[in-house]
Order: C-alpha cells, then structure tokens, then sequence
C-alpha cells in the first residue's frame, strides 16, 4: 500500500497541470474574444481613464435610410478630336430624400442638359483611370445638387459605363 500513495500523488499532479492549461487557454480565448467584440466600445472609455478626464461616451445616431433613384442611359460622343469616340452611362443617385424622385422626374430635362454637357466635354483620356472616374462622379454629384438643391444627393453610382 505504501507503493500506491506516490502514483496517486502524480495523477493528482497531471490533474491539476491539465486543469490549470485549459484554464489559462480559456481565459486567453475569453480574453481575446472580449477585446475582438467589445474592444471598439470600450476604448473611448480606457482613453478617458488612462487621460483621466472624464467624458461620457455618446453613441452615434445611425444614418437616416437612403434609397436610390435610377436615371435614364445616357449616350454621347466624347471630346474626341475626330468625333469616332462615344460613351454609353447608366446612372443611379443615393439620396436619403424621399422626395428626390419627384424632383428628378420634374428636372429631367435640365439634368440631362447636365450630364450631357459633362460628358461630351471629356476626351477618352479623361474616363481611362478608376481615379477620374471618381471625379467624373464628383462632378455629376456637384452638377446635381445645383440643380435639385445642395445635399440632396449624397452620392452618384455609375452602374454601366462603356467607352467606344
């Protein structure tokens, strides 16, 4: 009997070794998992402990819903010095207006006029770039909102765009 006591004392031993591993890697795992998901709430608060000023943490207001609003295809000859280049535009306009659609339908005329004048002021070389085709979006929105009211349209969203 006095044989049996020392193995038993190394079971316990593995015991507790196996036990204290499984601990340390769920707490690691918990650890990791608070921080992946709570992380971004909580560290305007840690900020403010480690600056200790106080500042109460506000959350944001969600965006107010935007919808889109599809224009007609617009077809043009671009600035080309021979007149063989055309370009062929689907547009769609965000907007968080509800009543932007009314007023596109009632300003057809005049942002078509718009647009039209925009693109057949560009050459080939001003569309080849994604960069310029963000401006040419730029420019569409700016063009948009003078003619419908500042801020009504938040972003245009070219849906096909071929160059010829």
């Amino acid at each position: 009997m006095a044989d049996e006591a020392p193995p038993k004392k190394k079971s316990k031993l593995k015991l507790l070794i196996v036990i204290f591993i499984i601990l340390v890697i769920m707490g690691g795992g918990g650890a990791a998992a608070w921080f992946l998901f709570l992380g971004d709430k909580l560290m305007p608060m840690i900020k403010n402990f480690t600056n200790k000023n106080p500042v109460e943490v506000t959350e944001q207001a969600a965006p107010p819903p935007s919808s889109t609003v599809a224009l007609p295809v617009f077809t043009t000859n671009l600035a080309d010095p021979l007149g063989q280049r055309l370009i062929r535009l689907h547009l769609e306009l965000e907007t968080t207006d509800a009543l932007v659609k009314n007023e596109v339908a009632r300003n057809n005329a005049r942002i078509r006029d718009a647009i039209l004048l925009l693109l057949s002021s560009k050459s080939f070389a001003d569309l080849s770039t994604p960069e310029k085709k963000v401006q040419l979006k730029n420019e569409i929105t700016e063009r948009l909102n003078a003619i419908l009211g500042r801020g009504k349209i938040s972003q245009v969203f070219i849906t096909d765009l071929v160059v010829q």
